[in-house]
């Protein structure tokens, strides 16, 4: 009898059709969506209580053609118990840990 090969970790992932190609891991990031499609990053996991799965604070930005973060971009829309006046000063310590705009650090693959 044949042993049984444990099937490869792979999940569905939905993009936007106009979202650009995933860079190469450590390329410039490009905005493809693909990391945070896979698995809520740590800002994810500690401000939205996100454990796994497409984050919540994923957000297409159909004029730029890319994908963007929402915990970045309005964290008072996510986090209700923020003042939007302290929005920016949120928005600046997220773009911080999540390296936003540097390199893609997400070492999943499409196929």
């Amino acid at each position: 009898m044949k042993p049984q090969q444990e099937p490869p970790d792979r999940q569905i992932l939905w993009l936007h059709s106009a979202a650009p190609a995933k860079p190469k891991t450590g390329a410039p990031c490009n905005g493809c969506g693909l990391c945070c499609a896979a698995e809520p990053c740590p800002v994810a996991f500690l401000f939205l209580w996100q454990r796994k799965g497409r984050c919540r604070a994923l957000e297409w930005d159909a004029e730029a053609g890319l994908y963007r973060c929402g915990m970045l971009l309005q964290p008072h829309a996510y986090l209700f118990w923020l003042p939007q006046t302290a929005s920016g000063w949120f928005s600046r310590r997220v773009r911080r840990w999540i390296a936003a705009g540097t390199a893609c650090d997400s070492e999943a693959e499409l196929f």
